[in-house]
């Protein structure tokens, strides 16, 4: 992606021109001209190239929006709209105007919008434009976290058959080749020798092995980040079969895996301060004779017994085994990500993922983290009332609750049950997926959250 992105200093790079809707006065009389001819209304992330003399080009016109368009009021949000300038035709470019913008982000922004998952079809012909970083910009930085939404896009959009678990831990093992890490995986029956039963008994249906993923990178006296992913390759439901239109999607069931990856890539790629451990129970949850059934009684790492509620609440299950692992060693930060539940997006929609936490510095710090780069979360409570509806009349809890109320929280709450001795966790609920097409990126599968825990993680632990 370096090749996209020019030195401050270039010469001969077309200007852009942000402009907010009924404030064209940032632009050339020329260029508002043109944009009153043709109806240009400066709509959030809306394009206008403008002509200049004998069919060259004189520059375009970036739209910022306003506050009734749906325009972002903050200088973060706004510079996302920067990557609208993927679609510019092939040249140099440059911003004519950074006032209201955040330049590191508007050169991420910038790269990030040109994302195109061409795995299985003809890739675009020539380079696409090329943007001149503004004064003050780190370009490597730009790259990385660009080179890491990527990775998270073309793991949930690339189909089961060639992304299944062996599939996940192909990628998690190129990952670990890279930057030097070190890596083993706990495959099929080995999960039951040592001690991963939920693992095995959710992914045991499958053709493809279960397996847990477990990757470490940086120095052994660091302080301790462990992430956490679900990495369900896909998702029929088990025995308690989702409908048909349910299963569309469900190759972004290992979108928490993918997540935790691309934000593994990106605290290696800057070599934060770090003692790094990334944790993937990585199966399919198939039907089969060897299925796992309503009814049955697990027990998990931790020796806690759980009652199956449904089959299709698989990924806590998962989650579960990885988590009390992770807690073992006892972390200073702990991060869960997983695509859990569909009450998290009837409460806060696809954009805008929950998460977790009884730490409240950290709730805090992350929140002031997704604000300045425009990476949004949103917290949700740990409430634990509602962690009497898991209650199980033969074991130590259920998968489910019998009422379906709040089920984001329960699964929180469920999870919680099997995290001890981190000093901070957080379990991210996740979509993973961008319904609509914006500046930012095309429809598909998406990183969630990595931005922002790369802030707070990097301002606490910077490179060493």
């Amino acid at each position: 992606m370096h090749h996209r992105l020019l030195p401050p200093d270039h010469a001969g790079a077309l200007p852009v021109w942000p402009v907010a809707a009924r404030a064209l006065e940032a632009a050339p009389q020329a260029a508002r001209d043109w944009a009153a001819l043709v109806g240009f209304k400066a709509g959030a992330g809306e394009l206008l190239p403008v002509p200049g003399a004998e069919g060259s080009l004189a520059g375009a016109l970036l739209g910022l929006g306003d506050e009734e368009g749906g325009a972002r009021g903050d200088a973060a949000m706004r510079s996302l709209l920067v990557g609208a300038l993927a679609g510019l035709p092939a040249g140099d470019w440059r911003l004519a105007a950074q006032e209201g913008l955040d330049p590191a982000l508007a050169a991420q922004a910038f790269l990030i919008g040109g994302y195109r998952f061409e795995r299985y079809r003809k890739p675009q012909d020539g380079e696409g434009p090329r943007l001149v970083v503004p004064d003050g910009v780190d370009p490597d930085e730009a790259v990385a976290v660009a080179e890491a939404v990527a990775l998270a896009r073309d793991l949930i959009n690339t189909p089961t058959n060639d992304m299944g678990p062996d599939g996940i831990e192909a990628a998690a093992r190129a990952l670990a080749t890279e930057f030097g890490a070190e890596m083993r995986s706990v495959v099929g029956d080995d999960l039951l020798s040592q001690n991963f039963p939920m693992i095995h008994a959710v992914g045991r249906a499958s053709a493809v092995a279960p397996r847990l993923i477990d990757l470490t990178w940086g120095a052994s006296d660091a302080p301790k980040l462990t992430l956490v992913g679900k990495g369900v390759a896909f998702d029929t439901g088990g025995l308690d079969i989702k409908p048909a239109s349910a299963m569309l999607l469900m190759k972004k069931d290992m979108g928490g895996a993918a997540n935790v990856l691309a934000l593994a890539r990106l605290v290696m790629a800057r070599r934060l301060g770090v003692r790094l451990r990334v944790l993937v129970p990585a199966v399919e949850n198939a039907i089969s004779g060897s299925a796992f059934r309503p009814g049955d009684v697990l027990r998990s790492r931790k020796g806690k017994t759980v009652e199956i509620g449904n089959t299709d609440a698989e990924g806590r299950l998962v989650l579960a085994d990885a988590l009390a692992l992770a807690d073992e060693e006892a972390p200073e930060l702990l991060i869960d990500m997983a695509t859990l539940t569909g009450a998290a997006r009837v409460a806060l929609g696809p954009d805008l993922p929950p998460f977790y936490t009884d730490d409240d510095a950290f709730a805090a710090a992350l929140s002031e983290a997704a604000s300045q780069v425009a990476d949004p979360v949103w917290r949700l409570p740990l409430w634990s009332p509602y962690a009497g509806n898991l209650a199980s009349k033969v074991a130590d809890i259920n998968n489910v609750t019998s009422d379906g109320f709040a089920g984001s929280i329960t699964a929180a709450l469920f999870l919680q049950g099997f995290v001890e001795q981190a000093k901070t966790w957080a379990h991210f609920d996740i979509y993973g997926w961008r319904p609509k097409a914006g500046p930012y990126g095309p429809v598909g599968g998406e990183a969630q959250a990595i931005r922002a825990l790369h802030a707070l993680v990097a301002a606490k632990y910077p490179s060493r």
